[in-house]
């Protein structure tokens, strides 16, 4: 049996531990929500600032490759209350909070982003600053569709302070695009790249994803060698994640025998990988890639980079408030997640209440091993020293990572553990060794994309 029929199994990303599946619902409130958020944000000092995620979640037309919460619609009259909703959502937080905060970091995700106009973005980001400071090494950044991104978008946001985007690429064969609902020229990605470009942006990305249907590895060669051509600073390289048994999330339109399985699934991102190193991109993490110059390779290689909902971040703020619809925030000792519905985000609010639905609050063992997997996830290395990083399942967690250890994929010393080089495209499978809220209650339903 290959490492690959091996282990790949169902398994978590870990944007979060514990993961959404597991948190502890019965025992969350949203006044214990609070009181963490509060707290959380009075140990953070002022330099260190806090992380805005805002989900905007209308689309023109549905990608069935995609699993995020969206609304599909070709009316944009829904911008102007959706907006207004946000920004009072975002006026509930400040009243909570003891002093006005210091936006770092903001990412506005979807849905699609550029679904909005200039004037109404613009709207919503100076909204926020009613009530808020603007870091002095500020990173904002927002997701761009390039079918309807336009100069005026780019211009407007740079204006406004964001020097990063990222456009969703993901393939440019024709019978996959037609597959995903996805039809996407290569001038429409080169157009606003340029424009990005000479706009001033410093931190272009392309999101590209491998294990689509129909995809083959002269698809992936093709989409890679056209990347390439438009040199972005940095690239997402993703496994499709298939969950269609998640209720809306439109991945139909296909079988799931017209998707690569296994070794065909991860030769097309090992070939992929090896396109991209020889024209100068480094690995990071899981999934990324990233030119030397790219602040992503810089936090890599000092050793400061994070990951939270919104994926690899160059810094880590530890207070990150997710605004809109099924948004999702992080106060180190809580997660909350909001109402994934429309009509119940504006029935909350139109009660002055948070629209937060669940969530989960962290103990002392969740925190440790919160720590580990973000090592592992950011670092490919972790180790249990001292009494913030050892908890007494250790010796089990060593037990479960036994095979692996044969199999070439980490090294472990006493109190050590590193990735390998042949266990990288692993990292989550090493991660659910530590997973002791997964090891306690197995899944007995599909949970998980699989790991590779």
């Amino acid at each position: 049996m290959s490492l690959i029929q091996k282990y790949n199994v169902p398994g978590p990303r870990y944007t979060s531990y514990p993961t959404v599946p597991y948190w502890d619902e019965g025992s969350f409130t949203t006044s214990l929500w609070k009181e963490t958020l509060v707290r959380s944000f009075t140990e953070s000092n002022a330099s260190e600032g806090i992380s805005l995620y805002i989900h905007l979640p209308f689309c023109e037309s549905l990608c069935t490759f995609c699993g995020c919460n969206k609304r599909i619609t070709k009316r944009h009259d829904v911008e102007h209350p959706y907006i207004d909703a946000v920004l009072k959502e975002w006026q509930l937080y400040c009243e909570l909070l003891p002093k006005k905060p210091i936006i770092k970091e903001i990412h506005l995700g979807g849905g699609t982003p550029t679904f909005f106009s200039p004037k109404n973005l613009e709207r919503l980001i100076n909204g926020l600053f009613e009530n808020a400071i603007k870091h002095p090494e500020h990173e904002f950044s927002f997701e761009g569709h390039p079918n309807n991104t336009t100069r005026a978008h780019l211009q407007k946001l740079y204006d406004l302070g964001f020097r990063r985007v990222s456009f969703g690429v993901q393939d440019y064969s024709d019978t996959v695009q037609k597959a995903i609902h996805r039809i996407q020229p290569f001038h429409n990605v080169a157009k606003v790249t340029f424009w990005a470009r000479e706009i001033g942006y410093t931190s272009i990305g392309h999101d590209l994803i491998f294990g689509l249907p129909f995809q083959r590895l002269h698809d992936v060669i093709d989409t890679i060698d056209k990347t390439n051509s438009l040199q972005p600073d940095r690239l997402a390289f993703y496994s499709y994640a298939h969950v269609p048994w998640i209720k809306g999330n439109g991945q139909r339109g296909f079988k799931d025998d017209d998707l690569p399985q296994d070794e065909e699934k991860r030769l097309l991102y090992e070939l992929g990988k090896k396109r991209l190193s020889e024209n100068g991109y480094h690995e990071i993490g899981m999934d990324h890639f990233a030119l030397g110059s790219d602040s992503l390779y810089q936090s890599f290689k000092n050793g400061k980079l994070h990951r939270n909902f919104m994926g690899y971040t160059s810094s880590k703020t530890q207070v990150m408030i997710g605004l809109g619809v099924s948004s999702i925030s992080d106060s180190w000792y809580s997660f909350a997640q909001n109402v994934k519905t429309l009509e119940d985000y504006y029935d909350a609010l139109a009660q002055n209440d948070l629209p937060v639905f669940r969530g989960h609050i962290l103990n002392a063992e969740d925190i440790v091993i919160r720590k580990h997997i973000l090592n592992l996830m950011c670092h490919f290395h972790t180790s249990w020293t001292d009494y913030g990083t050892y908890f007494s399942e250790i010796p089990h967690v060593i037990e479960r990572l036994e095979e692996m250890k044969k199999d070439g994929l980490v090294q472990i010393t006493e109190n050590t553990l590193t990735v390998t080089e042949k266990g990288k495209p692993f990292v989550r499978n090493i991660c659910m060794a530590f997973d002791l809220r997964m090891t306690r209650n197995q899944p007995e339903t599909a949970l998980f994309s699989m790991t590779v």
